[in-house]
């Protein structure tokens, strides 16, 4: 790390690494100000400046997830490679961990590697401030994670917000204490006055505002729900019913019909500096606990029965799952909307625009709150199970209408629901008389593991499906070829095997001719990817007359025929492949598929190159890559990205064919083995590089090549295309020193992505 001229804490990339004119990182943008904290975030910067890992440590509530998120916005420019914020206050499952981290990272998890080995890999070389939030449920694995990566990763710095410290050498801990004064009447007034116009602390409001903030502890997330009490009460009334639920809620409390005797305690550890109360849990925490109990105590009965139920939900989740989880007797699905949207209105829930829709989010310490609440009843039992049936029955349908015009918004619903739907998997698999439904649910996702680059991840759940036996050979033959489909993507060719013999005998066992065909037409599949064309030629067009003989028509079976295409093509049948995925086109077009799409576009690419049409074997590989780069599909991206280097050589641009070769070079090692250890798909490869090299000379065309490694995915596919899915009309150059001479070469570079030098 090198210092810069200006004072404070400096993360200054390397002379060799160019910044990009968009700034690296998924930092969210907040939607209100960030109010004071000022001496907090100096000292956060100055220990980020000398040490590796700081964790911000407190209380629920007290502003650690903020406090992270601003100081990593202000510190994001002195990394290289951006800040990078991974949330974790959802994740349930420990196991799921490394996952989410490689999904914030944007690291494609298509390898049949560890997930834990690829992260590794992604970071070793790159300088970056990765932000951990609220890990504190996940303390023991998340340690071994930060320890692991910190180890391999010397450019990494870790910024980590959670209730305890994760206890590892060399961590800076920061408990964050309560606001000062200032701070808190000032974040009062900011929230108050986006609830009620005009607000403002004059003079004579000063004392009663100090009075309540300081009653408060000055907690921020006590302080937004008093100021959301100003839709209906005074600053006065609200002091004054804080003031008597005070003394309520460390004692006893009334009873209402929609809750239990008692209120069970919110789940929080000590934090660092907190003594324990005689007879209790910490001042603050008792104070936290009567912030939201008080909010809690204000609710109708109604409201307190919503809050408990939406407790089983998991990150986002939309009106339409509500209305099938929570409606019952008690809460008529009729009426849910205007409790739900009260909830809202009492910043209980957080109403959030998504790609999906409008969706809900609860704040994980209200969150916990009200599953604390879900806990004393019995009704816990059946809303998580009506939770795991809502998303069983959505993955279906998902699944249905992939086959449709509608795949990017199944795509982003899916991503949207991620976090719900391994709540619904790990309860399913963890009963052992719904093991069925956890393998049906893994099996149904096959179109979003495969399709939208979460490879690693669906074979996850697969092989814990997969490991429990059940009495639904339905369900276990489906999840048994996807997993078979999976470990062929990802170069496992024993697990492929392994897999997909099971679910032929057990079809042929049960007569179970639709497991049967996927069975036959992946095992094609592996074939092909292992260069045993003629094998792979009859296992496809065997798969394809069953897919026929049952009625199957799906983006699975057009795939089938464009594999099959495939084959055709590398054996040189060229007007027979053309055939094949033209008539896929045609399918896809009626239906508004997409992503087999764009495979045939491929096949069509290969065929235009082998007759020398340079010109549209272009246009249908920027089309491809458009898409693929849509739905996430690295698989598809890195193929249609090493054609183009072939193509981009045959127009006369060496040093650009090599900077692309470089590109997909960085991204074969997420996607699995590269060009599947396949001559026939190793053929472009193999001979762009040849000829690059004798063009430019092994020294000049390394030098591009390297440069190319450099660039992400986001940044290769904006090199070529244009903003509208085309390459630009003259693409932007950036001047490399070229080795072994006195002159700069121009490398093209796409405005917004990485510079390739």
């Amino acid at each position: 790390m090198r210092r810069l001229t200006r004072p404070g804490p400096v993360f200054r990339p390397s002379p060799t690494h160019l910044r990009t004119p968009e700034r690296p990182g998924n930092l969210p943008a907040e939607l209100n100000g960030f109010i004071g904290r000022h001496d907090e975030l100096a000292a956060l910067a100055r220990q980020l400046e000398s040490a590796r890992l700081v964790t911000l440590t407190g209380l629920g509530g007290i502003g650690k997830s903020r406090l992270a998120r601003q100081g990593a916005a202000i510190l994001q420019d002195r990394f290289c490679d951006g800040a990078w914020l991974v949330e974790l206050a959802a994740l349930r499952e420990p196991h799921l961990l490394d996952h989410t981290v490689a999904e914030a990272l944007g690291v494609a998890d298509h390898s049949g590697l560890p997930v834990r080995a690829a992260l590794c890999d992604h970071l070793a070389d790159r300088e970056l401030l990765l932000v951990l939030d609220g890990y504190e449920h996940l303390v023991d694995a998340c340690a071994a994670l930060t320890g692991q990566l910190l180890r391999r990763a010397p450019g990494l710095r870790v910024l980590a917000a959670g209730r305890r410290p994760l206890g590892l050498d060399g961590e800076r801990n920061m408990p964050l204490p309560p606001m000062n004064t200032a701070d808190a009447t000032a974040l009062f007034a900011d929230r108050a006055a986006c609830v009620v116009a005009g607000f403002t602390v004059g003079p004579s409001d000063e004392p009663v505002v100090t009075e309540l903030c300081d009653r408060l502890d000055r907690i921020p997330l006590a302080l937004e729900l008093a100021a959301g009490r100003l839709r209906a009460l005074s600053v006065s009334q609200v002091l004054h019913r804080l003031d008597d639920r005070f003394r309520l809620l460390t004692g006893t409390r009334p009873r209402c019909s929609a809750e239990p005797a008692a209120p069970p305690p919110l789940p929080a550890p000590l934090e660092p500096g907190d003594a324990p109360a005689q007879g209790g849990p910490p001042p603050r925490h008792q104070t936290l606990r009567t912030a939201i109990g008080w909010s809690h105590e204000l609710c109708t009965p109604g409201e307190r029965l919503l809050w408990a139920r939406l407790s089983v939900f998991a990150g986002q989740f939309d009106l339409e799952a509500v209305e099938y989880v929570c409606s019952g007797p008690e809460l008529p699905a009729g009426e849910l909307l205007d409790v739900l949207a009260e909830l809202v209105t009492q910043s209980v829930l957080v109403r959030e625009e998504t790609a999906s829709g409008v969706r809900y989010r609860m704040l994980d310490t209200v969150r916990a709150y009200g599953a604390g609440w879900l806990a004393a009843t019995p009704d816990g039992d059946r809303l998580r199970r009506r939770h795991r049936d809502w998303y069983l029955g959505l993955a279906t349908w998902c699944e249905l209408d992939w086959f449709s015009s509608r795949q990017a918004e199944i795509a982003a619903r899916i991503e949207a629901e991620l976090p719900n739907l391994r709540v619904a998997l790990e309860q399913s698999l963890e009963s052992p008389t719904e093991t069925h439904l956890g393998q049906y649910l893994a099996g149904t996702l096959w179109f979003y593991w495969v399709g939208c680059g979460r490879l690693s991840e669906g074979r996850h759940w697969l092989d814990r499906a997969l490991e429990l036996e059940s009495n639904h050979d339905e369900a276990r033959l489906k999840a048994l070829w996807v997993a078979g489909y999976v470990a062929v993507i990802q170069g496992d060719t024993v697990g492929a095997l392994g897999a997909l013999q099971e679910c032929r005998d057990g079809a042929e066992r049960t007569g179970n001719a639709t497991a049967a065909a996927y069975a036959l037409h992946r095992t094609g599949c592996l074939a092909l990817v292992s260069d045993d064309l003629p094998r792979a030629e009859q296992l496809l067009r065997a798969a394809l007359l069953r897919y026929r003989e049952i009625g199957e028509l799906n983006s699975n079976v057009l795939m089938g025929q464009v594999e099959l295409a495939m084959a055709l093509a590398f054996q040189g049948g060229l007007a027979d492949a053309v055939r094949l995925c033209e008539e896929v086109m045609e399918v896809c077009e009626e239906h508004g598929e997409r992503w087999t799409l764009a495979y045939a576009q491929y096949v069509l690419a290969f065929a235009a190159w082998t007759r020398g049409d340079g010109e549209r074997a272009r246009g249908l590989l920027e089309e491809c890559l458009a898409i693929d780069h849509t739905f996430h599909d690295l698989l598809g991206a890195v193929l249609a990205i090493e054609l183009l280097a072939l193509v981009t050589l045959g127009e006369g641009d060496a040093e650009e064919a090599a900077v692309l070769q470089g590109a997909a070079g960085r991204i074969w090692p997420s996607v699995g083995l590269p060009l599947f250890g396949s001559r026939h798909f190793n053929q472009p490869h193999a001979r762009c590089e040849e000829q690059a090299r004798e063009r430019l000379g092994a020294e000049r065309y390394e030098h591009f090549r390297r440069a190319g490694e450099r660039l992400g995915l986001d940044a290769a596919v904006a090199r070529i295309l244009r903003p509208a899915g085309r390459l630009p009309a003259q693409r932007p150059t950036v001047r490399l020193a070229v080795p072994g001479t006195n002159e700069p070469a121009a490398s093209p570079s796409a405005s917004g992505g990485e510079t390739a030098g």
